[in-house]
């Protein structure tokens, strides 16, 4: 019997890579996409027959964390997986609080996102292991979490200069030129960027920078 699920995500280029890495699959039945948490209530007020709720986090008029929270409330029996590019600690935190059945990032591999969704559906809970390792800090001390998010954002100013020109899709010889660097120069930047924001790509670290206000 195949697995009914729905994605949760504002950002439609993401729905589609999450659907296309489980199209791979045929234990997969896709039977909706919504933009935020209060488009995913109204949908499953017309048809709560869905196993799994994949779910982004920072989204509009109602973010992930409520979503779930309410869907946990109202349809038990659904599992949620968050879905996202953050891993910082309050979000762990909160999603966890609100319910979530797992945790996974969004540049999960095809095959650990479908164990990881029947892992989850078998009852245990999905985690990526940089996730798991910031759980298990959060339950030994869960006071510490907020000055651990502080920390993970530490940019400096030139880091910022380089990520704004990023945001502007512009390539590392065009943010080279504009900010007089060399390009090596920039490419070092990136790699510390993306180290302290803690994601793997130009457009984790454009979208976690703008949900965040550090652009």
């Amino acid at each position: 019997m195949k697995i009914r699920y729905a994605i949760i995500d504002d950002n439609s280029f993401l729905i589609h890579s999450t659907k296309e890495k489980l199209s791979f699959f045929e234990d997969f039945d896709l039977r909706f996409t919504a933009i935020h948490g209060k488009d995913c209530l109204e949908q499953l007020d017309k048809n709560n027959h869905i196993d799994l709720l994949l779910m982004d986090i920072e989204m509009p008029v109602m973010d992930g964390v409520a979503a779930t929270a309410l869907v946990k409330k109202k349809y038990p029996q659904i599992k949620v997986i968050m879905l996202t590019v953050f891993d910082n600690d309050e979000l762990i935190f909160n999603a966890i609080q609100a319910g979530a059945d797992g945790y996974l990032l969004k540049d999960v591999d095809p095959e650990s996102l479908k164990n990881g969704i029947l892992e989850t559906i078998d009852g245990g809970a999905a985690m990526t292991p940089s996730i798991a390792l910031k759980t298990l800090k959060l339950l030994r001390n869960p006071t510490q979490f907020q000055t651990d998010v502080k920390e993970d954002f530490k940019l400096s100013d030139r880091e910022t200069e380089v990520l704004e020109q990023l945001g502007k899709g512009l390539s590392y010889t065009k943010i080279a030129d504009n900010l007089f660097l060399s390009p090596s120069t920039v490419r070092k930047h990136i790699e510390n960027i993306y180290k302290k924001l803690q994601v793997h790509s130009k457009l984790e670290a454009v979208e976690k920078a703008k949900k965040n206000n550090l652009i």
